[in-house]
């Protein structure tokens, strides 16, 4: 059973099918999938989950904690299911392609004091931006 599975069966999460479906859909490392991306691999392994009800089930889980919406640019929302492994991304500003990435280090002790401006600090989101070796190689 994927690790996102196994978290929304420990919250309690009713388990239809369209909903097993979407997680088992975003298991994985490095997974970034856009709604409609989503939408296309479920409907592969579900032929009848609709649109609307994969959007839902998307905005559920983000509610509950268990993924991650990233916006990047103007590019669509993208999904990440490793909401509980602390990461930053890195993305390619030319195909948009990410990837989880570990730095060293707390990124927040890298904010003086002076500059939180009386801010109690809670989250910090970093992303890195560069062109990925595919691009780089067409380039």
């Amino acid at each position: 059973m994927s690790d996102l599975l196994e978290r929304l069966r420990g919250r309690g999460w009713r388990m239809t099918a369209q909903r097993r479906v979407v997680a088992e859909v975003l298991d994985g490392d490095h997974v970034h999938l856009t709604a409609d991306e989503v939408h296309a691999r479920a409907v592969a392994k579900l032929p009848e989950i609709s649109r609307a009800t994969v959007y839902n089930t998307l905005g559920e889980m983000v509610s509950l904690g268990e993924v991650i919406e990233v916006a990047t640019d103007h590019r669509a929302k993208r999904y990440d299911p490793n909401a509980h492994r602390p990461h930053q991304h890195l993305v390619c500003a030319r195909c948009g392609a990410i990837r989880d990435v570990h730095p060293a280090g707390d990124p927040l002790a890298d904010l003086p004091t002076n500059e939180r401006f009386g801010f109690t600090v809670s989250d910090v989101e970093v992303t890195y931006r560069g062109i990925c070796p595919n691009c780089a190689a067409a380039a």
